[in-house]
């Protein structure tokens, strides 16, 4: 007989529980901000090299339609239950109660980790402007910011992440308009090259099918972030309305952005040019955006990615401190995790979740500093893997959640907001999600010899992810849920989050 623990869900607004106090415009920049990064800022350049201008805009394009329909299948299990840590509580309820478990634990770790990541990175930036000043010393700074803006309360964090979205979206906007300026010959002093650049050589397919694939890869991270707006949903103001209004504007700002900036990268940069090929944070000049701010005539560009750059990384921090918090917070209200992560402060934060979540972010640097990081490049490695996990558990939950709520007799009319293309949705953006989960790094298998050490190195996530679902499925004898057994709350004060 099946065993279920004991499922609760996280209090409603209420001095007793979470505060509502995030509006439709932190929604939104939260959505923005945790998408935008060194991925668009950096890496876009080294994309562009390996597929040619036309294979990295097909290899986004496609990538962006998989996170379109993620993001759709989110918007309606969020505004229907608009629960903190969202993943874990859909897949318990609507997959299998060992899924939830391990999606939460999966979740909480990848952005636990991610602060770990942001801390490195930040000493490089930092070295920039200060090469003498130990790295160390900015990490321990830049780690306590992100713990106050947490600390105080949600609205802190919002009003944080929404300046330093801002910051990045201006910037973004900025490089668009310059840049179709210097394609249209508008920059006075520069000569236009046109589109000339999508013909030379191999472009705009240089690499075939292979790069576009190793892009595509690169784009799934570089779009991880938009699923924040699911774990935001507990502490937002009226979810039903403002959550379908932020996902709809905030997919097509951030594919707008990506597709437009790497139409430009494209256009003004040969695909050839061996700067692109470096894609790493240490060298700033090396950025896309700073080679077309430099060729524009702007001679501190250098110096303004790398402010720009430092304002991404610490705004994937504070997402991933807050992301991680309130994922801890919600799997101890549900019996996952010790209650004494449930608590929460007269503010509405729980910041004992909090303090396990900047411990472990700490610890996980730590493990950068000392021996020859084999630990750290771990963890990285199953911390990317991560994500992409959560994708899949959004879309295995949103494809049962939908069955067994018309199976029940529930009426489409009933929800706050209707997933459009269902089923094709879903089943897209698991079919394509799957693929880029797979193939990570599919060159390991491929040649004479298998690289094992590798495929570990890449792949862990999954047997560890696959362990506790199945761990935890033994111990409590949990089974998946049938259609006719799911539970729908049916009214508005169940379904924000009130205990039942």
């Amino acid at each position: 007989m099946q065993q279920t623990p004991p499922t609760t869900t996280p209090p409603a607004a209420g001095p007793e529980g979470l505060h509502r106090s995030l509006k439709a415009r932190h929604l939104t920049m939260i959505a923005i901000g945790g998408s935008i990064g060194t991925g668009l800022f950096v890496a876009s350049g080294a994309s562009v090299a390996q597929a040619g201008p036309g294979g990295a805009l097909v290899a986004y394009a496609l990538i962006g339609l998989m996170v379109y329909f993620l993001m759709t299948s989110l918007g309606e299990l969020a505004a229907y239950m608009p629960v903190s840590g969202s993943f874990a509580t859909y897949g318990e309820r609507y997959v299998d109660p060992g899924f939830g478990f391990a999606l939460g634990w999966n979740y909480w770790f990848n952005w636990a980790v991610t602060i770990a990541v942001e801390l490195a990175a930040a000493q490089i930036v930092m070295h920039y402007w200060f090469p003498h000043v130990p790295g160390m010393y900015w990490s321990v700074i830049f780690l306590a910011l992100m713990f106050l803006l947490n600390f105080i309360s949600v609205k802190g964090f919002g009003e944080a992440e929404y300046w330093f979205a801002m910051i990045k979206v201006i910037t973004v906007i900025v490089f668009i308009g310059v840049g179709l300026a210097m394609i249209f010959g508008v920059m006075s002093g520069h000569t236009s090259p046109g589109l000339s650049n999508f013909f030379i050589a191999d472009a705009p397919f240089a690499g075939g099918l292979p790069a576009m694939v190793g892009v595509a890869m690169i784009a799934g991270f570089s779009f991880q972030g938009t699923e924040l707006i699911g774990v935001a949903a507990g502490e937002s103001e009226n979810p039903e309305k403002n959550i379908p209004r932020a996902i709809k504007q905030v997919f097509w700002r951030i594919l707008l952005f990506y597709v437009f900036a790497i139409f430009i990268i494209g256009a003004l940069l040969p695909y050839t040019d061996p700067l692109l090929l470096k894609n790493d944070v240490t060298d700033i000049g090396t950025s896309p955006f700073t080679l077309v701010f430099q060729r524009a005539g702007l001679a501190f560009a250098a110096g303004l990615m790398n402010a720009v750059i430092l304002t991404a990384i610490l705004s994937a921090g504070n997402s991933g401190m807050y992301a991680s918090t309130r994922m801890l917070y919600n799997m101890a209200t549900n019996g996952m995790a010790p209650k004494i992560f449930a608590r929460l402060s007269s503010g509405g934060v729980p910041r004992n979740a909090l303090y396990a979540t900047t411990a472990i972010g700490m610890l996980c640097f730590t493990s950068s500093l000392f021996g020859d990081q084999v630990v750290y490049l771990w963890l990285l490695n199953t911390s990317g893997m991560c994500g992409f996990i959560a994708w899949l558990g959004i879309a295995i939950s949103h494809y049962r959640f939908r069955k067994g709520f018309l199976l029940q007799g529930h009426s489409l009319d009933e929800l706050p907001y209707r997933s459009p293309y269902f089923p094709f949705g879903p089943l897209f953006a698991f079919f394509l999600c799957m693929v880029i989960t797979l193939g990570q790094n599919y060159e390991a298998f491929l040649g004479n010899r298998i690289n094992w050490s590798a495929i570990v190195a890449t792949y862990v996530g999954i047997p560890l992810f696959l362990a506790i679902w199945w761990g935890y499925r033994i111990k409590h004898k949990t089974r998946f849920v049938k259609y006719s057994e799911m539970s729908f709350p049916t009214s508005a004060h169940e379904r924000s989050g009130d205990k039942h």
